[in-house]
Parts: C-alpha cells; structure tokens; sequence
C-alpha cells in the first residue's frame, strides 16, 4: 500500500491495514484553528473513488465528535492494542528507562498508550521544580482526535502535548521546545522496517533528540529460517505450475519468465497455520540488528553462511523479529513463529494479526539442497525492506538473483491469484464451461467485464473466429501490453482482441460496432482489490447491469450466478483479537471500542464491521455447523436488493464466536461447475461476522445446559452500497 501512494500524502500510522482501509490516502489542509484531511473512499461495486473530508475545527469543541460508525475498524490498533505480551513489555521497558522528569518523545502516538505510560513513569517535579513533558507525535487526524479523549478520560490531557504532524514535520523551538531526551516508539510492521522505521530514526536523531538518547525499544533484531513447502512453492512459481496444464495456455511462456508473477519482496503470513506443510532446511539465523538508540543506516548488507539441516529444495526464507525493549536486555516481545523454542521466544509467543512472520520466496522451483551443505544468503535492507538472495556452493548459478531488478516483472500479481492461476482444477473448471458456451455460438462477441487476462487467451484460444473485449477495469493498458507480448507464445493473433483503452460509465452499441454481446464473462477478478469483502466482487453483477443495452437476449452470461453461504466459526484467537478494551496496562480505553469497530459491550445499535480474513490463518478455528445457503444473486438480471433467511442446527458442541461468509460462484446454468471460495480454499478470503458476545452451542443429543441447539441467519444485500447486513438468532 506504501508503495502505491506518494509519501507525503499518507500518514505513517495509517499504514497499519487489516486488508483494506476505507481511506487509502489521505491529504492534510490547514487554515487558522482548523484542519482539514481529505480521504479517498471506494466504492466496492462501480471501482469509483472520492474525496470525503474529516475537520478538526476548534480542537476543543470538536474533540468528543468522534463518528458513530467504526471510522478505523478495518485498521489493526485494535488488534494491536489487544496484543498484552506487546503493552506489557512496553510498560515495564518504560517504567525501567523513564525514572526521573525528562522530555519524552512518542512517535505515532496512535491511542497515546505509550505516551500516557511515560508520562506515569516519569511521575511528579523533581527537586528542581522540573515536571518533565512527554511530546505525542502522531499524524493521522482521526486517531488524534481520539487520543485526546482518552488522555482525557485519564486525567492525561494536562501532562502530554498532543502534536497532529509527521515527526519529520517537527521542529524544535516551534513544535517543540527543546530536543528530547527519551524516544518511545513503535512504528513497526511484520517486516519491521515498512511503517518508515529507518527515515524516521534517522529525522529523529538528526533533529528531534539529544545525543546518546534513550529509547524504547532498545534494539531489535530480525531472523530467518530455510523452508521447503510446496504451499509456498505454488503461490509464486506460476511457469512450473500450469506447465501441466490441460487448456493449452502458457500465462508464463517460456522465455518470457519475467512477463507475470509476484513482485519480489516479504509477505506477511501467520506460518504456524501451514507448519505442518513446512519441512525446515536450517536452524535458525540472525539477519540484521537495529539499534534504536543511534542513527541507523538506509543501506547495509551481509553474507551468511548457513548449513543445510536436512536435504530438500529451499523454497523460501520465513523471518521473524525479536525486539529488546530495555538497554540491560530484561524485557523482550518477538513474532517467531510457534516452532521456535527459545526462552524469549516462548514467554510471548500467542496469536495476534497485527504482526505475523515473512515469507520472501526463492524464485523458480527454489533450490536443492543436502545435509550439511552451505548455502550462501545473501541479505540486504534499504530505507523500507529487506530483500534476499540465495545461492549454493554446488551451483553458483541455481536460484541466483543477484542485480534481480522487481520492475522486470511486467504483470504483478498477488501471491494467492499466481496460485489460482496455477491450479489445474480451477483452469479446468473455466476451460469446461467456456468450450460448452462457445460450442454453438460461431463469429460470437464475448466481453470480459473483469481483469482476468486469463480469460481473454482462453477464449481467443477456444474460438479464433470470435471477438473479445475486454473491458480490463484495474489493468488497462497493463493487461492490453500483456496480451501483445504473450500472443505469439500461446499461438494466435490478438487481431480479434480489444482491449477499452479508458474506462467508460456504460458502453453502446457503437463500441461494439453495432453487434449484441453474445457472452459476458468473469472470475470474477478485480486487479489490486484481493483483499475486499467477498460480495464486493459483486461489482461483476453490476457491470452486468450497465452492459446490459448491449447484451443479445439469449446472451450468456458466466458466472451465470452467485450464491453467499455462511458457516458458524468457533474463532477463539480471532475474537479476542478484536474484542472491546477496558484497561490497558492500568489506561482506561473503553471509549475507542465503538470507533475501532470493537466486539462485546457496544451500546445497541453498533456492533463490529464484517472484515475480510484468511480463515485458515485465524489461528484457532472450528466449524460448528454445516455450511449452509444464506441467498443468491442471479446474474440474468440487472443488480437488485436480495434478502436470504435459514435456519440451522448445529452439529458440533463448542462456542460460537461469529460467521464465515463467502460467495460460490456458479459458472453454468446446469449447476455442474461451481467456483468455492470458501474457508477450506485457503486462496480467497472469506468476510468473518464476529458475535458480540460469544454463544454456547451444542447437539440436541449432547446438550448442556445454557448451550443453543440452533439458530436464524438473516442477511440483506443493499446494491447502492455493496453492504451486507446481518441478523442472527440463537434458538
């Protein structure tokens, strides 16, 4: 996300997303006691995007007007400020560092729980009258706002300094009356470095604290681990993958390897839900050490030298960080995967979303390797990341990257679509229904509403003697650039392909060159939106429905519908990883519970938003019932409102922390091939409803006392929106 929106335009903090973040970018105004940020808001169905605009006029009067609605409830500060390892280790590291008055510097103050913690330790005037202050940097408007509540229902308004600007904006003697002597911080993602860590230490040291500072955390330092997984392998190596493929089509054609795949960097994943698909290939090694108290580097690389523990191909390197909090080494928090046994590993280990363990595939099949022998990584961090390269001393040449330039890479996609479009069941299942569509339908006109560039070579493959258009939404002249270089490779001229070369409301009948479309087509798949909510992809449904002056009445359309299915989730780790605050570390938060779209004692109406998770990654799960059908969306006819209602017996004893939901995709009016996209294909994710409360459920046969035996799901689809609304009823 980062990487897509200039610098200056976003705020550090706001880079914390589950998956998606209704505010992708946000721009800051001021103008006298007022300011204003203007935040870019989606609309899921169409694609079309907006600026909304949230003021801060007079601080003191607009403080308590905090939205209704969970303003920030598809960020992680909930997770994160339910993460107790995390607050105790930072509790204790700053009663340990901050013992006397002193000038404290916290950089994205989010909730303001580190500044509070601080501003406590550092407790009242020393013998010179000194009080100490304690500076709350932080540059999201939204967040500021509601760390101001909280430090006032703390009684903490008075002891911090509440700045709204990038700390790279502050400067001493206007924002700040002096350097400061104590850093406290945590700007960091799973990869460590992607929230800005190194940029802003570096402003920081050179303009904000005094020299040989005081810091919290202290040092951090990452690690990694040699993995064999055949999961992994697939999500990236697309050329060896579909080279069994049966449809005859070559997304990665020989010699063009460079042309699609996943863009070389670390990917956040909880490893310990796949350790059983992981065979480890080396002991554990130490990476790269950050030591917060001085100014880091924006470049350094190493060499290690690592022995191979078992013979197998190495398909990726899984990293993790440890962070020291204290400067005496007391207090530690690390995101080690479960496997890693280590006593600082092993005291904080548990379940939390806002920090998982990378993975940086080894490109290709990966590399072979046997017992004992050494295996030459080469590692190197810039201001943001940190990249590998892997080599053997049998091979100098096998899986080396070295000068591996990303932008080589001309179609980037996400690990999971590389693996969707590896999958030979799921390739069968298009290459089966589009044959059947195109068998009786000579010189056709086929419009490809979405970004499947997959799609268009099939049918260009199956049927030369039709036209395709594909309209290509998020890949425009990406996709169009891609088809003319893989066109040779895969056999067949791409005269009879179109690609719109702009976006249009609605097309006529005079783009079509007066000719009704005879198929209409999708994944459905939208280019740089895979982390959506499931039936956000009913945008399909409604490009259907402005398409439709230009469908034949017998046209076909594919999927022909969707059908949204649920199931009840015992999700203990999940819930409360979101469940709603009180005290943190002694801080009273319990106000930021509605605006972080908490579960649990919400005033009626609010309640926790839908998100969108990988259930399998969700830690601790259970189905506790039969998937069941909750309505269909038939796309024969333009979008409209749907409602579903079913009832449902359980089938397992257990607790009930919410739903999973998901849409199957029906690809043919005969219901014989359906797409899943549910919890058992760990390719898609599925929306979770979290309860506000979590329910005992159990089997009529084994009952309990207090346990419900069944329950009422009610859902409604409002098209104006793209919003499912839930109701649920335990019996």
């Amino acid at each position: 996300m980062a990487s897509l929106i200039p610098k200056t335009l976003i705020p550090i903090r706001s880079l914390r997303p589950l998956t998606r973040f209704k505010a992708t970018a946000t721009r800051a105004m001021s103008s006298g006691s007022t300011q204003r940020v203007f935040q870019l808001k989606l609309d899921p169905l169409t694609g079309n995007s907006e600026w909304v605009v949230i003021e801060d006029q007079d601080q003191e009067e607009q403080v308590s007007e905090i939205p209704h609605k969970p303003l920030l409830g598809t960020t992680s500060y909930l997770d994160m400020l339910n993460d107790s390892p995390r607050n105790r280790a930072f509790r204790q590291a700053i009663d340990k560092t901050v013992t006397k008055p002193c000038h404290v510097l916290d950089i994205g103050a989010g909730t303001g729980l580190l500044s509070m913690m601080a501003a406590r330790a550092m407790g009242s005037s020393d013998s010179t009258g000194n009080e100490g202050m304690v500076t709350a940097c932080e540059s999201y408007l939204p967040m500021v706002k509601l760390m101001r509540k909280v430090a006032r229902l703390n009684g903490m308004e008075r002891k911090i300094k509440v700045i709204n600007k990038r700390s790279d904006e502050l400067k001493v003697g206007v924002d700040i009356p002096s350097r400061a002597d104590i850093l406290v911080s945590e700007i960091l993602d799973s990869e460590l470095l992607g929230e800005g860590l190194i940029p802003t230490l570096q402003h920081a040291h050179d303009e904000l604290l005094v020299e040989n500072p005081q810091t919290v955390p202290y040092r951090a330092i990452t690690y990694g681990q040699l993995v064999e997984s055949t999961f992994l392998w697939k999500l990236h190596d697309l050329q060896n993958n579909e080279a069994e493929a049966c449809d005859g089509i070559h997304l990665v054609p020989s010699g063009l390897g460079s042309i699609l795949g996943v863009k070389p960097q670390q990917y956040a994943m909880h490893c310990d839900a796949i350790k059983d698909e992981i065979k480890l290939l080396s002991e554990p090694f130490k990476i790269f050490e950050f030591d917060f108290w001085k100014r880091p580097d924006s470049h350094r690389e190493c060499e290690l030298h690592i022995k191979a523990t078992n013979d197998g191909r190495v398909n990726a390197v899984v990293s993790w960080w440890t962070l020291q909090l204290d400067c005496e080494g007391n207090f530690f928090y690390s995101t080690a995967p479960g496997w890693i046994s280590s006593s600082i590993d092993a005291g904080s280990r548990h379940w939390c979303d806002h920090w998982k363990q990378c993975v940086w595939f080894v490109p290709g099949k990966g590399i072979s390797v046997f017992r004992d022998e050494e295996v030459y990584l080469h590692a190197v961090h810039s201001d943001t990341s940190i990249s590998y390269n892997l080599k053997t001393q049998a091979s100098r040449t096998e899986g080396t990257q070295y000068g591996f330039d990303p932008w080589d890479l001309q179609l980037i996609l996400s690990p999971e679509r590389i693996a969707i479009y590896g999958d030979n069941e799921w390739r069968h299942s298009m290459l089966k229904t589009l044959r059947n569509a195109l068998q009786e339908r000579v010189n056709s006109l086929c419009i490809v509403a979405d970004d499947s560039v997959f799609l268009t070579l099939l049918i260009a493959h199956l049927s030369r003697t039709s036209h395709v258009i594909s309209m290509f939404p998020g890949l425009r002249n990406k996709g169009a650039q891609y088809l003319q270089a893989v066109a040779n490779a895969n056999g067949f001229s791409i005269d009879h392909v179109t690609v719109l070369e702009k976006r249009k409301t609605y097309l006529t009948l005079d783009d079509t060159h007066q000719r009704k479309v005879d198929l209409l087509i999708g994944e459905p798949f939208y280019y740089g939106l895979d982390g959506m909510l499931p039936w956000q992809n009913l945008r399909f449904w409604k490009e259907r429905t402005v398409l439709d002056r230009v469908l034949s009445e017998d046209v076909l359309i594919m999927p022909c519908k969707g059908i949204l299915k649920a199931c009840a989730m015992s999700l203990p780790d999940l819930w409360n990883s979101r469940r709603c605050l009180s005290k943190i570390e002694g801080f009273d938060h319990s106000l930021v519970n509605t605006t972080l779209g908490a579960c649990g004692e919400l005033p009626a109406p609010d309640e926790g938003p839908c998100l969108p998770f990988y259930v399998w990654q969700c830690g601790e799960s259970k189905e506790l019932g039969q998937k069941f059908k909750v309505m269909e969306f038939d796309f024969s006819k333009p979008i409209a409102p749907c409602y579903g209602k079913a009832q449902v017996d359980f089938t397992e004893s257990g607790i009930c922390h919410g739903f999973a939901l998901w849409i199957d995709w029906v690809m043919d009016s005969e219901n014989s091939t359906v797409v899943s996209t549910g919890p058992d294909k760990r390719y898609w994710k599925q929306g979770v409803k979290l309860l506000a409360h979590p329910v005992a459920v159990g089997i009529n046969e084994s009952r309990n006392v207090g346990e419900h035996t069944s329950m009422v799901f009610e859902a409604s689809f409002d098209p104006s929106n793209g919003e499912l609304i839930i109701r649920h009823d335990f019996l």
